[in-house]
């Protein structure tokens, strides 16, 4: 979950009958009864909370499927496609957290090493004792959810980290931020020896085989790029702070997602650094009641119940700071498990799930910030049927 600064400027009782349908007939088969399902559980969202436009993707089994709902723009009436792109928040930090893993993989990165080794103008602050890794699983010792106003910027960022006090020992507390993860990346492009925006686009983003995924979007793509609304349905875009690139700053297509999420399900298909990078991400380093810490990725024993999915997502898990329970190995992918990531800008909404034992994935994207508890909610329902 995420909560970004931004510009200043069908029935519940039909989605009832298809599901019973889809229960007594098993798991949806046809392009038919997968529209149905996800019309159903996606159409009440929509009207509820006024969202303009709405793209869902699926990979089952290796198959794309694509369904596509309402407008990129109101002005313009253009419709949502699967190659629409939005922007997708902290579903970044997932694709920080790869090229950290890749970084790794090939022997750029020990996430073991001291922020300051890194930064060494960073030495002589709190960051002599806080690593990597703990920067990267926001377990630094209280970074907060944002920078202050005053700190936002790029050339202000340096002297915020320079004088921060922590307010719990390293390790000891995850409390999601954005400055932890943002300086993550950060360090994990200094190990690279290339500026972030760089080592991703150049690098990670290619040998993925992601082509319509930017941070920047160019004036070749920018008719593809949907218009954000805020919460009183203005049109919002994204506006930059410090360290956005590696936060939240990711603009992608439902089909360019869909396609990340099926190297995650099936990362040996990968080059071999690749394969080492996605294994980091999966790999569990902590639990926080249910959720077990991934590096950007969050990951639950499957099946999970609607409650303590949302649970997982929450405003509570986002907000306040937990006490972790370090796994010691880190634990690698076990069977049976899902993972997932939300992420929101001030005028778009997104969700990423996947279950690697049953080969399924979902990508649920929104030009409007709506509660997370509904993008869970949705997929939920969706998988629940398809696990039939």
């Amino acid at each position: 979950m995420s909560f970004i600064k931004s510009t200043k400027a069908f029935s519940y009782s039909a989605f009832g009958l298809i599901f019973a349908a889809a229960t007594c007939l098993g798991a949806p088969q046809s392009d038919d009864q997968l529209q149905a399902l996800v019309k159903a559980a996606i159409s009440p969202v929509m009207q509820q909370h006024n969202i303009p436009g709405l793209a869902v993707a699926l990979t089952i089994k290796g198959q794309p499927h694509y369904f596509n709902y309402g407008v990129a723009a109101k002005d313009t009436g253009q419709k949502v496609s699967e190659n629409t792109l939005f922007e997708v928040g902290s579903v970044s930090k997932t694709y920080t957290a790869t090229l950290a893993g890749y970084a790794q993989a090939t022997g750029k990165l020990d996430l073991s090493t001291k922020a300051s080794t890194l930064w060494p103008e960073l030495k002589g602050s709190a960051f002599d004792n806080i690593s990597v890794l703990q920067l990267g699983t926001y377990s630094a010792g209280g970074l907060p959810l944002q920078f202050p106003p005053e700190s936002d910027t790029p050339d202000k960022m340096l002297g915020y980290y320079q004088q921060w006090k922590q307010v719990f020992p390293a390790g000891s507390h995850r409390l999601y931020s954005n400055p932890s993860l943002g300086l993550f990346g950060y360090l994990t492009a200094k190990s690279l020896g290339q500026p972030f925006a760089q080592a991703m686009t150049e690098t990670l983003l290619p040998k993925l085989g992601l082509k319509h995924t930017f941070i920047e979007v160019p004036a070749s793509e920018e008719k593809l790029y949907a218009q954000g609304y805020d919460k009183n349905d203005n049109p919002v875009r994204l506006t930059p702070g410090a360290l956005y690139a590696e936060a939240y700053g990711i603009k992608t297509s439902a089909a360019d997602l869909l396609r990340y999420v099926e190297a995650n399900l099936k990362a040996a298909n990968l080059e071999q650094p690749l394969q080492k990078a996605v294994a980091a991400t999966h790999t569990g380093y902590y639990t926080v009641d249910d959720m077990t810490q991934g590096l950007g990725w969050e990951r639950y024993h499957y099946p999970i119940s609607l409650e303590k999915l949302q649970a997982g997502n929450s405003t509570a898990m986002a907000m306040e700071p937990h006490k972790v329970k370090w796994l010691n190995p880190p634990q690698p992918e076990p069977a049976n498990v899902l993972y997932n990531k939300t992420g929101a800008t001030g005028g778009f909404g997104a969700y990423v799930a996947f279950v690697p034992s049953k080969d399924i994935g979902i990508v649920i994207l929104a030009n409007k910030n709506y509660p997370n508890a509904e993008r869970v909610k949705i997929a939920h329902e969706i998988f629940s049927a398809l696990d039939d």
